[in-house]
């Protein structure tokens, strides 16, 4: 079981801190008592939750792109991470396609350079590459996927994601199979949480609505999709890494979604999302004007890190609802954010 007290003293680099992800990674390992390296682009549309919570003066906090290769080494060089989470990413599927250099260069050559300084450095023992669960090949099967599918995703996003992969693995087989440093992929399902003010993505654009008085527009109410709390995923990615640096036998990739209750229709969580809103508010089915090609069925089999860690989700989909609704509206009244994200921490992850 997770243990964030392996965490304390460790010099931990995470890549793309001031994300949704990233900015809650970054509190949990702080709260542990790590010692964290933050990486990150620091783009205006995604910082305002980071500042919120508070966390920059108590990290090492380096602005700077991941493809810049020069800049990556030298901040490997200076600060000697022993663990670290790669997140930096371009993660908006429909940007990918107004975008596609940009989401590559990105999400390839981005973790590229990452695999490179950690070939070169000598202190590096645990990686973790957070990639989704929509690299796979989509035969939009009923069942999930596990993780020796065929990784070939659709849209420049997913596929970048899935060359990620490749070259995770390329990189262990050539440079890391003879040294003591372990590496992992982590393709958890969709994310959703307080914080997350991602354009494009269904609980941020519920909100944006129901805050303007707005009826929610729904693209696709009938597609299905692992929707899970944030914790979830971050709290497998922590195992991972710990487990992977006490014994390399553990590295590998890893699945990362919820129980099959809980893979629920765009629609139905959109319900989900009004009944804990309340306020009256309400969906309604709108197809886009620049739709974009979208999987009608996506699920993970996340047999594997239950059989190998004993892993379990937590929190189900209500709950997960729940909390989101809970951290928006303290976030709209102007409520203590660090305290709120301190409250939902502990909340999780003090009985892990």
């Amino acid at each position: 079981m997770l243990d964030l007290a392996f965490y304390a003293g460790k010099s931990i680099l995470i890549t793309g801190h001031t994300g949704f992800k990233g900015t809650w990674l970054t509190r949990i390992l702080v709260n542990a008592g790590a010692n964290v390296i933050g990486y990150s682009r620091c783009s205006a549309k995604e910082v305002s939750f980071f500042e919120a919570s508070t966390i920059k003066n108590r990290i090492v906090h380096i602005q700077g792109d991941v493809r810049d290769l020069n800049h990556l080494k030298k901040v490997f060089e200076e600060y000697h991470p022993e663990i670290v989470f790669h997140l930096a990413a371009q993660p908006i599927v429909r940007y990918s396609y107004m975008d596609p250099v940009y989401t590559y260069e990105t999400n390839v050559l981005g973790t590229v350079n990452i695999m490179e300084c950690v070939r070169l450095s000598p202190c590096v023992r645990s990686v973790i590459n957070v990639t989704t669960d929509k690299v796979y090949y989509n035969n939009e099967w009923y069942w999930g996927y596990r993780e020796n599918e065929h990784l070939d995703g659709y849209d420049p996003y997913s596929n970048s994601k899935s060359c990620s992969e490749l070259v995770t693995n390329t990189y262990v087989r050539s440079f890391f199979q003879s040294r003591d440093i372990a590496v992992s992929t982590a393709r958890a399902g969709n994310v959703i949480g307080g914080g997350d003010f991602s354009a494009d993505r269904i609980m941020p654009d519920c909100i944006r609505a129901v805050v303007a008085g707005n009826k929610i527009e729904v693209r696709n109410p009938y597609s299905i999709r692992p929707y899970q709390h944030v914790f979830e995923a971050l709290a497998a990615y922590l195992e991972i890494a710990e487990k992977q640096y006490i014994d390399i036998k553990y590295q590998g990739s890893y699945n990362i979604g919820p129980d099959e209750c809980d893979c629920v229709a765009t629609g139905d969580l959109v319900s989900l999302f009004c009944k804990y809103w309340g306020e009256n508010a309400s969906w309604e089915s709108r197809e886009a004007l620049d739709a974009v090609h979208e999987a009608q069925y996506l699920k993970l089999d996340c047999s594997k890190i239950k059989t190998i860690f004993g892993w379990r989700p937590k929190w189900h989909i209500e709950k997960c609802i729940e909390m989101v609704c809970q951290f928006s509206k303290a976030w709209i009244s102007g409520e203590d954010i660090p305290k709120e994200m301190d409250r939902e921490i502990e909340e999780y992850f003090v009985y892990i």
